[in-house]
């Protein structure tokens, strides 16, 4: 039998302060972290939600590097704009706070001291790079060369974001400084480190015999770091950012970012528990064994999360271990990876200012399409085609028509449910049960379905309504009329609860459209939540259409970023070897006016230009720029060509020259052509 508990503490992966959250977020971690807070809420059930920035690490000193500020200026920059735009998306936490926080400072250092005192750590030294020209190790990300798997040129010394190994910085063909271009060599370095090898036994009793519930991707996962052996695992850097590492013989060291960022959980509680004396001591939230432990992370923190952070926690002692670590794959934006570095991505901050009032339409969208078990897609088409498909044309649809239907037959008063017949019965019998199996989807972590599963509440009443055709009866059969709309309007107080969620915004402003002021989880499924004869205020849509001009600007964005991408990724050919003057003077380059331009046939690619070079005739030149232009776009263009090149056959015609054009960054053709009005036949010197 399931345990049960008094309480759970929710985590939520702290998101690096070296930039916006963008929608990969959202579907890996937050969304459905807030669907299970939220949900626990309306059961009743005491719960913290706890995030906040993390704020040290690697990232953030680069960003502070490219836009010559300081670090704490960035972290104060993104912590403020991240919190920010969680609040304005409806992420429900309790605390958001972060990683540079004295009660942070404190904690972690604290927690590193314990494990010390207790013989915990390993010292060893290494040897690890260097760069003598800036005198300074470097962390793994900062580290960059070609990838021995894929052979990608610029892979990092922790991931090859070309094909997503994962890796050492040893590993990394010709390693080199990512910021410098530095070439690196090894020094030795002392550091403190992880016995992870012997938590090995222990660790797979927990996690292989004793969560066989986790998900297979977090399962899995854990399975094969085990199976191929623990290592030990460095908890200290040298780094001039992050938190001092408290003993004597470190100076000049800081706590790694992966043993420091976790503790951010507790000491955000804390900070929390501190402020708000009626919650609690921060303790019982994280130390009683009546209270469960749920960390909601992408798949890139399985790791962490599931053998790391829980290794420290038993080596502290006292800590309860995760019960669960419902851990999403990765989103994927119009079938690219979505990067932070590429500035490719949907920031959040962005699609609240673009889309105003439109949260739970994203929320929406990312969860009937969120990465569970796989990694998935985020495409503006199947934005578009969900929320006006599903969320305007089945949801707000039926609200609307009930809504409507009664101020038209009753002034907006619930009408009284008269004798019920089998199809209604049929009905009702449909949406009473919807809370149980809304709750074993929750509580299994299956949010995608458990928001199909209230979706079906809409589609439900949608085939009521149209099956019944109330403004057909509503001469012959008032008395009929009034049950329907009845049992339509019940429908519709069992979606605002059924929603809440997943959908806060939309929920709330249906509620007060029916003039709900109180709910619970367990009014879901009654057929007696609006009293005959309350008055309703005037509905108004629940959700309107996304017009086909807004898609188009969000893709036209992303476009222009890659676009962007290509540009800043283009080098110039090698210039060729030096030739003599006398070699160029051969060449007689003229201007030429194009009085006729077609397609050759049988070629994809010619175009056969007939040219007045100034002599008085025609000359022909097939030039392979089919792809780029349209014949008639180049009749009257000034171009040049090279005059005295030696004809050739090409397809059946002769060609008797060459038209010059300019290769450009992204592979495309562009002919050159004069700033002014040139003369035929003009030499080119």
């Amino acid at each position: 039998m399931e345990k049960q508990y008094k309480r759970t503490t929710v985590t939520s992966a702290l998101p690096y302060a070296n930039g916006p959250v963008h929608i990969g977020h959202l579907a890996g971690v937050y969304v459905p972290a807030d669907i299970y807070v939220r949900y626990l809420r309306l059961k009743g059930r005491p719960v913290l939600f706890i995030g906040g920035s993390d704020e040290h690490g690697v990232p953030v000193t680069i960003r502070a590097r490219k836009e010559g500020i300081t670090t704490q200026q960035v972290v104060d920059r993104y912590h403020e704009l991240i919190k920010d735009s969680f609040s304005r998306f409806g992420i429900s936490f309790d605390i958001y706070s972060r990683t540079t926080s004295p009660t942070h400072y404190k904690l972690a250092s604290d927690f590193f001291r314990t494990l010390y005192d207790k013989g915990v750590f390993v010292d060893k030294v290494t040897e690890q790079f260097y760069d003598e020209q800036t005198d300074h190790f470097l962390s793994d990300r900062n580290i960059r060369g070609e990838c021995p798997r894929c052979h990608a040129k610029d892979a990092y010394g922790d991931q090859c974001e070309a094909c997503g190994a994962t890796l050492s910085p040893e590993e990394l063909i010709n390693p080199y400084n990512a910021e410098t271009g530095n070439p690196l060599v090894k020094r030795a370095t002392k550091h403190w480190y992880l016995p992870l090898d012997k938590d090995q036994e222990w660790l797979e009793k927990w996690i292989l015999q004793e969560h066989q519930e986790w998900r297979s991707n977090v399962y899995g996962q854990c399975k094969s770091w085990l199976d191929n052996g623990l290592k030990p695992r460095a908890v200290t850097r040298d780094l001039e950012w992050g938190i001092p590492v408290p003993i004597e013989e470190a100076k000049g060291k800081v706590l790694y970012v992966w043993f420091d960022a976790p503790i951010g959980y507790i000491s955000n509680t804390k900070e929390l528990c501190d402020a708000h004396p009626e919650l609690g001591s921060w303790e019982t939230w994280w130390k009683d064994p009546e209270t469960r432990l749920v960390h909601f992370i992408g798949k890139d923190n399985i790791v962490f999360h599931c053998i790391v952070f829980p290794a420290m926690l038993k080596a502290h002692g006292g800590y309860i271990l995760p019960d669960n670590v419902p851990a999403n794959e990765f989103l994927n934006l119009e079938g690219n990876k979505i990067s932070t570095s590429k500035n490719y991505a949907v920031w959040l901050n962005e699609y609240l200012d673009d889309m105003p009032n439109r949260q739970d339409e994203l929320r929406y969208v990312l969860t009937a399409n969120a990465p569970e078990t796989k990694d998935n897609d985020f495409t503006w088409a199947d934005y578009q085609a969900r929320c006006n498909n599903e969320l305007v044309a089945v949801y707000g649809n039926f609200v609307n028509r009930a809504l409507q239907l009664t101020q038209k037959y009753y002034e907006g008063r619930v009408p009284e449910c008269g004798a019920l017949n089998d199809y209604d019965r049929e009905t009702l019998d449909e949406f009473r049960d919807v809370k149980s199996r809304l709750e074993t989807l929750i509580e299994n972590f299956k949010f995608r379905e458990a928001q199909k599963e209230a979706m079906n509440l809409a589609r439900i009443g949608n085939k009521y309504i149209a099956d019944c055709e109330p403004w057909k009866l509503i001469k012959t059969d008032p008395e009929r009329v009034k049950t329907i709309i009845n049992i339509s309007l019940q429908l519709t107080a069992n979606l605002a609860i059924a929603f809440e969620p997943f959908l806060p915004f939309s929920s709330q402003r249906l509620r007060q459209m029916i003039a709900m002021d109180t709910f619970s989880w367990e009014d879901l499924g009654s057929t007696t939540l609006l009293p005959s004869g309350k008055q309703l205020p005037k509905p108004e849509l629940l959700f309107t259409k996304i017009e086909d001009d807004v898609v188009a600007a969000q893709i036209k964005k992303l476009e222009d970023t890659i676009k962007a991408n290509e540009e800043a990724a283009y080098e110039p050919a090698p210039v060729k070897p030096d030739i003599p003057f006398d070699d160029f003077e051969k060449l007689d380059i003229r201007v030429g006016i194009v009085k006729a331009c077609e397609k050759v046939k049988k070629s994809k690619k010619l175009l056969k230009f007939s040219i007045d070079d100034g002599t008085g005739k025609m000359r022909t030149i097939l030039s392979g720029i089919a792809q780029w232009y349209e014949p008639e776009q180049l009749v009257g263009q000034r171009v040049l060509f090279i005059a005295n090149l030696a004809p050739r056959q090409m397809m059946g015609e002769e060609s008797c020259g060459m038209i010059l054009s300019a290769v450009n960054w992204n592979g495309d053709l562009n002919l050159t052509t004069t700033m002014g009005e040139v003369k035929p036949g003009s030499i080119i010197s």
